[in-house]
C-alpha cells in the first residue's frame, strides 16, 4: 500500500515542480495616459513610435505606433532596425497617423519595474519626403518625469504623460 502511495506522490511533485518554473515571469504594469501636441508644419502625418530603451540605450520595447501603414515603417530608422529583425507583432499600432497642429491621446503600459530603473522612453518621428527624428522626445523613466510635460526637438511641440 505504501509502495502505490509513493507512486503516486513522485509524479504530482515532479509535475508541480515543472509547473513552477515553467510559467514566465508575471511582472506588473502600470498605464500611462500619454498625449502627443504636434508643432504646425505641413505635408502628410507623421509616424510617431513610442520605445523603452534599456539603461544602456538598446530598444527593449515597442510600446506604441501612431500610424498602420506598415509600408513607411522602414523610414523611422532606428526603430526598424530593431523591429524589422525582430519581426515581432505589434499590437500597439493605432489607425491614423497624426498631423501638423493635432494633438493624440492614447493609454500605454510600462511595467512597474522598469520605473527609476535607468531606462528611458523614446518617441520618434517621421513624415514622408520630410525629416526622420531618432531622438524627437527622450527622458528617462523616472517617478517625476512621467508627470513632466516635454518639450519635442522634431515634429513633436511637447509629450505629458499622467499615470492612471
Amino acid at each position: 500500500m505504501k509502495t502505490n502511495k509513493n507512486l503516486l506522490i513522485i509524479p504530482l511533485f515532479l509535475f508541480t515542480i515543472v509547473a513552477l518554473f515553467s510559467f514566465k515571469k508575471y511582472s506588473e504594469s502600470s498605464a500611462y495616459k500619454c498625449m502627443i501636441q504636434m508643432k504646425n508644419y505641413t505635408g502628410e502625418g507623421a509616424y510617431v513610435v513610442i520605445s523603452l530603451l534599456t539603461p544602456k540605450g538598446e530598444y527593449e520595447e515597442t510600446l506604441y505606433v501612431q500610424g498602420d501603414d506598415d509600408e513607411w515603417y522602414f523610414d523611422i530608422t532606428e526603430w526598424w532596425s530593431f523591429q524589422g529583425k525582430k519581426r515581432a507583432d505589434i499590437d500597439a499600432i493605432t489607425g491614423a497617423t497624426i498631423s501638423g497642429g493635432q494633438r493624440s491621446i492614447s493609454v500605454i503600459r510600462i511595467d512597474n519595474d522598469k520605473l527609476n530603473k535607468g531606462y528611458k522612453i523614446r518617441f520618434e518621428t517621421a513624415v514622408e519626403d520630410q525629416e526622420y527624428h531618432k531622438d524627437d522626445v527622450e527622458f528617462e523613466l523616472t517617478s517625476e518625469n512621467i508627470k513632466s510635460k516635454i518639450e519635442g526637438k522634431g515634429f513633436i511641440r511637447y509629450v505629458r504623460m499622467l499615470p492612471q
